[in-house]
Formats: structure tokens, C-alpha cells, sequence
């Protein structure tokens, strides 16, 4: 099997138990995933569903309690916490809800820090985090701390930063919970074209609206997938900004 025939995620018999006797709880229960390259895949569930638990060990932050978890070929459980560290970094690109920017620190710094973490020398972090920032319709906002920019655009620092390091897969975790409608749609039409371009990406969320842009949905119920629906695709072109958005 070549590189580009092995599954970005590649899952089975997934489990994590917390607690222990009458206390204990099967967050995730027997969960079998495969995430081809280039497929757009949202989870779906109630809070317990055990959507958020799967996300974590995606992301590897979380060990599940058994089964085999392959993140682009490698066995993550057979790594040291620092090699996981460093698959994460280098592999998985993040978009969280609450965007998790460093307060007093530009744009473009805090799309170059998972760059600095990598070693990449500092000419190249610049060249890089520029172009991110260029494609999420950011250029004009190089220089701007997270508390000068408006909250879709703070999520669209987020995503460049998830992305300029290339990674194998964009993991996204409710990422319009705190968003307008603007930016949501916003946020939206920029993974569509991420997904165009041919990146892998798997959203966590609640919102069919979200949901709805996917190619594929998973919908967890009491730690299990019930249901794995295929969709359409979004006619999506590549990312190219629509003109005026970057003032929004």
C-alpha cells in the first residue's frame, strides 16, 4: 500500500472507560473509523455521546482504554508522550471553539508558533504564516493581537494557524459555537474549499447546519457511531477570499 493509499485515521475497537464498579462509564464503546485522505467528516450527538471523547483521542490528547488507533499509518498507542507530541504538532492542525489565541501576541506570531515548535527556521515561519494568513483573507491583519480583531476573524487566525504547518488532518472541535451567522457562513465556505483542495477534515458539532457542508456524518449515541450517512459534496472551489471580507 503506497503513502497515498493509507487512511489519514484508521480505528478499531475503540474504547475509553472512566471510573470503576457502579461508577464507572463507557464514554466510547467499540467505536470501528476509517478516514480516507481528503474526506470532510462530521460527528455528530448529544452531550454523552461521546463525540468529544473521540476527539480527543483523534487529536491524541486523550489514551483510549483499548483498541488501535492509526494516525497516518503509525500506531499511536506504541508512542512515548513525547513522540505523541510530536506527531501531534506535525500531523494534526486544531481549530477549537474559543479559538485559543495568546492574548498579547500579532496574527501572524501566533500562526507561526506551531512552526517554531517544528524548528522551522524563522524566515521560512514568516513566509508560511503569511501565505495562511493570506488565504483566510487576513493580509491586511498581520500585525493585529486577538483582541483587535472581530471573533470570526480570531477563528480565522485559528485555522490558519491549523493549517500552515500541512498537516495530514484539520480536527475541528464546534468550531462556530461562538460565532455570528456571518462568520459562521464565513468559516464555513473556507472549509469547503479546504476540503476542495483536497485536506482531510473531521468537525465536531451539534449543528446540522455544520453537519450539512460535510461529506460524510457520524452520529454517536451512548459512546457508539449509529449512524454513518455519505453525502453529496459541496461544489467548493479552493480557498480564494471574497472581496470585503477581510474588513468583517
Amino acid at each position: 500500500m503506497s503513502a497515498n493509499e493509507t487512511p489519514v485515521i484508521a480505528v478499531e475497537g475503540l474504547r475509553q472507560t472512566y471510573g470503576s464498579g457502579e461508577t464507572q462509564v463507557h464514554a466510547v464503546d467499540g467505536v470501528d473509523l476509517v478516514v480516507e485522505r481528503g474526506d470532510y467528516v462530521a460527528i455528530m450527538g448529544a452531550s454523552g455521546s461521546g463525540k468529544s471523547t473521540v476527539m480527543s483521542i483523534l487529536g491524541c490528547l486523550d489514551t483510549p482504554t483499548a483498541g488501535r488507533y492509526l494516525l497516518d499509518g503509525t500506531d499511536v498507542r506504541t508512542l512515548s508522550d513525547r513522540e505523541q507530541a510530536r506527531i501531534r504538532n506535525r500531523k494534526i492542525g486544531f481549530v477549537f471553539q474559543h479559538f485559543n489565541l495568546i492574548a498579547r501576541t500579532s496574527a501572524l506570531a501566533n500562526v507561526e508558533l506551531p512552526l517554531a515548535y517544528a524548528g522551522v527556521p524563522r524566515s521560512e515561519r514568516r513566509r508560511r504564516a503569511v501565505d495562511a494568513l493570506t488565504l483566510v483573507g487576513l493580509a491586511g491583519r498581520l500585525d493585529h493581537t486577538p483582541a483587535q480583531l472581530s471573533g470570526g476573524q480570531q477563528q480565522r487566525v485559528s485555522i490558519a494557524r491549523a493549517i500552515v504547518g500541512e498537516p495530514v488532518l484539520l480536527l475541528a472541535d464546534e468550531p462556530t459555537g461562538a460565532l455570528d451567522s456571518r462568520s459562521t457562513d464565513e468559516v464555513l465556505d473556507l472549509f469547503d474549499g479546504l476540503s476542495a483542495e483536497g485536506r482531510t477534515l473531521v468537525v465536531i458539532t451539534h449543528e446540522d447546519e455544520v453537519a450539512e457542508h460535510a461529506k460524510r456524518v457520524l452520529r454517536m449515541r451512548d459512546g457508539r457511531i449509529e449512524a454513518d450517512l455519505r453525502r453529496a459534496p459541496v461544489d467548493a472551489a479552493p480557498p480564494r477570499w471574497r472581496p470585503g471580507a477581510e474588513a468583517s
